[in-house]
């Protein structure tokens, strides 16, 4: 089994977003769920809104800066999350 890296995009409860890169999806949730996560924990509840995988470290990184420069998190709100309810 390869090592996965995955993208995730979390929505906060003040309807902002919060866009992450982790190797293991499980624990990083669970961090933010709990407080540990300086950027989201005074934005509890957060909910994940998208989760891609990928097998190359370096195209998980090069996608998580993109997604937080103005023409990706217009991609981000135009693809991968227009339909998330608040």
């Amino acid at each position: 089994m390869y090592l996965r890296f995955a993208v995730y995009i979390l929505q906060c409860s003040n309807a902002t977003y919060y866009t992450g890169f982790t190797t293991n999806i499980g624990n990083r949730l669970k961090a933010h769920s709990k407080g540990k996560v300086i950027y989201t924990k005074d934005k509890l509840p957060i909910k994940l809104v998208h989760l891609s995988y990928f097998k190359n470290k370096c195209d998980a990184c090069n996608f998580e800066r993109y997604l937080k420069t103005g023409s990706g998190i217009a991609f981000r709100n135009k693809r991968l999350i227009r339909f998330v309810k608040n």
